[in-house]
């Protein structure tokens, strides 16, 4: 982890150190691990491209969307939005294991 992070533990950029406290450095992504719990969906047409809509209807929290791209980098790839389209299928972590994950 970021040891001079200024980012809560909700954000994908957490482990991404400042460099002189000024500028973020190369992001390190924040890999989310498969759990036997996690829910496998088919993404609507009401959600495509919308990752953000669908983290607020899963976890209540919209800036929490990039937690389907760490879990499913395979399916979503290098754009996590473009990719979020109706009939791919991606696997949702619970919101209990997403917060003892992440710690908050």
């Amino acid at each position: 982890m970021a040891n001079n992070s200024i980012y809560p533990a909700t954000s994908p950029y957490f482990n991404t150190n400042l460099v002189n406290n000024k500028f973020l450095d190369f992001m390190i992504n924040r890999p989310f691990p498969a759990n036997p719990d996690d829910l496998y969906y088919i993404i609507p047409a009401v959600y495509e491209y919308r990752p953000d809509l669908a983290a607020y209807d899963f976890y209540n929290e919209s800036r929490l969307w990039w937690v389907f791209a760490a879990r499913n980098p395979n399916r979503l790839g290098e754009d996590p939005y473009f990719n979020f389209k109706a009939g791919v299928g991606i696997y949702i972590p619970k919101l209990d294991v997403l917060r003892t994950y992440l710690r908050f």
